[in-house]
């Protein structure tokens, strides 16, 4: 047993971005092409590869193979607590009409496999394969049975590595309650991964729902939070996404925000897509131009309009005093509408009227 290959697994644990060169030095083991790691779910694939398999993956994930192809459920379904290879769940006939090779492996040169799969504790399922060159044939029985010896090293290590982001999500939302914030952090698909005291004693304005997800009582917030959630899978989502939550009377009572997290190599395990923290609004007065700006992420001229609107001043008193046509505060007052989730000016002065000065 290599006991330096064992201690890099391990290593991994902390230092996620070490996976590809770990998946190099069992490709060595394997005699294969290369390696990837990943979890799924019914939405969402996240992985780390070797460089030489990062094509193979990709395409993997642009095509949709994981849904088309039985080779995942087939190995969930053998229940084997170890390596498995391809002809421990497939014939020769049922490998070539599986998109698994038929579309992925066999074009690019590849087409033998050894892996096995382990449920996360988020409720995915975690993967670990390797690949091997098909004029090279299929991975040996004896291959197998070294690489069953690092199994349990393995997944050690990533459901180690699952368990710390979880800790993560968890200290993160603590964090934001010690500065009097209600906020929880949630994962690509809405479910909730950690949420503090705060936010979890707003009863009034959240309702719990069965697998750890959430929603909104107020039906346009929850809308505009259900939104939010998806915008955060796209290429380049806002920065923040900031809007109203009305109470039962349908007053403003919070304002909620939600904040993307950046992926990093450790989303592989557990992908904190985002936080929703909820900002209650208390204080009846206009708030300062640079709260209202910075809650609803709103441009200077914006923060103004609203501002003058919660003062009391009309669109054309705006434009006056501003030196701009009343068409461009109209145009404004339409982005402030949309940025704050409101649908009339009324509402939008009921709004801001509310925001309390966090530090005053």
């Amino acid at each position: 047993m290599d006991q330096h290959l064992i201690d890099r697994i391990y290593e991994c644990s902390f230092a996620p971005e070490l996976w590809p060169s770990v998946l190099d030095e069992l490709s060595v083991v394997a005699e294969a092409r290369g390696g990837v790691l990943f979890t799924a779910n019914a939405k969402v694939v996240n992985w780390t590869t070797t460089a030489s398999s990062r094509e193979r993956m990709e395409i993997f994930v642009k095509s949709n193979l994981f849904a088309r192809s039985q080779l995942f459920s087939r190995t969930i379904a053998a229940r084997h607590a170890g390596f498995m290879s391809d002809h421990d769940i497939y014939t020769d006939e049922e490998m070539a009409t599986d998109p698994w090779y038929s579309e992925l492996l066999w074009p690019l040169g590849s087409g033998w496999t050894a892996g096995f799969v382990i449920p996360a504790p988020t409720g995915d399922m975690l993967f670990l394969a390797l690949t091997r060159a098909r004029t090279r044939g299929p991975i040996e029985p004896a291959i197998i049975r070294q690489l069953d010896t690092l199994r349990p090293h393995l997944a050690r290590s990533a459901l180690m590595a699952a368990r710390l982001q979880l800790e993560r999500a968890r200290v993160a939302s603590e964090t934001l309650e010690l500065i009097g914030l209600p906020a929880l952090v949630f994962d690509e698909r809405g479910k909730v991964l950690a949420a503090n005291h705060l936010i979890e004693g707003l009863t009034d304005h959240i309702r719990w729902r069965a697998q750890d997800s959430v929603s909104l009582k107020d039906s346009v917030a929850n809308a505009l939070f259900q939104q939010a959630i998806v915008m955060l899978d796209i290429e380049s989502p806002p920065p923040t996404r900031s809007f109203a939550v009305r109470g039962a009377e349908g007053n403003a009572a919070l304002v909620a925000h939600v904040i993307p997290i950046r992926r990093t190599a450790r989303d592989i395990f557990v992908r904190c897509a985002g936080v929703l923290v909820l900002t209650p609004v208390t204080l009846p007065q206009a708030p300062p131009i640079e709260l209202v700006q910075s809650l609803f992420d709103l441009t200077q001229a914006e923060a103004r309009v609203a501002r003058n609107l919660t003062a009391g001043q009309s669109v054309e008193e705006i434009s006056s005093s501003g030196g701009v046509s009343p068409n461009t505060v109209r145009s404004q007052v339409r982005c402030l509408l949309e940025k704050t989730g409101c649908h009339r000016q009324a509402e939008v002065v009921a709004l801001l009227s509310g925001i309390a000065v966090p530090w005053g």
